[in-house]
Formats: structure tokens, sequence, C-alpha cells
């Protein structure tokens, strides 16, 4: 697959707020950012696969921390939703709070 191949081909990442450790409603999402298909995963034939990542918020919104809670296939796309990840921004609920967030990954060439 060629550099330009890579850069541009067509992601999908579908971002599931899969539920709250309190039985507070699910933050409102202010700013996505959507994570970057890995070339390693592509040059090595992955074009698919999922992570579920525990997100730590803070009392203004922003994620303070992103924790891999599970991953198909493992360690493949945990990087790139980390990056993702910290750069979410959610409506601040004033208090420290943590969701459950699904990515999706297709690499849709």
């Amino acid at each position: 697959m060629s550099w330009f191949a890579r850069t541009n081909a067509k992601v999908l990442a579908l971002a599931l707020i899969l539920g709250a450790s309190t039985a507070m409603a699910a933050p409102k999402v202010i700013k996505k950012v959507p994570p970057e298909f890995p070339a390693e995963a592509a040059r090595k034939g992955v074009n698919a696969g999922s992570v579920k990542a525990k997100l730590t918020i803070g009392p203004d919104g922003s994620v303070l921390e992103v924790e891999i809670v599970e991953a198909e296939p493992k360690r493949v796309f945990d990087k790139a939703s980390i990056e993702a990840l910290k750069g979410w921004k959610f409506e601040g609920s004033g208090q420290k709070e943590t969701h459950e967030i699904k990515l999706v990954y297709r690499n849709e060439e």
C-alpha cells in the first residue's frame, strides 16, 4: 500500500458511551478527536477492530486519564485510541467522573 493510500484511507471510528460508574447520565460530548487508523495495522492486514476504554473526566469536562479495558485485536489500536480520547472534551459536570467508551475501527479503502 502506498503512503498516499495509507494516509488518505477512509477510516470509520464509531464511539459509543457504554455506561457510567455512577448513576448519572452519560456526559455530553462537546469535542471528538477521531482516531487515526494505524498504518502498522493496515500493513499487517488488520482492517477492523475495537477498543473499550475507561475515561476519567475532570470537573471541567477534560479527559484526565484513559485506560484500555478491552481490545480486539489486542494492542493494535490502543495507542491511537488513547491519543484520540485524550483530546476529547465533555460538558463539565463540576465533579470527576468515569465513563466507558467503545471505539470501533474499520479501514474502508
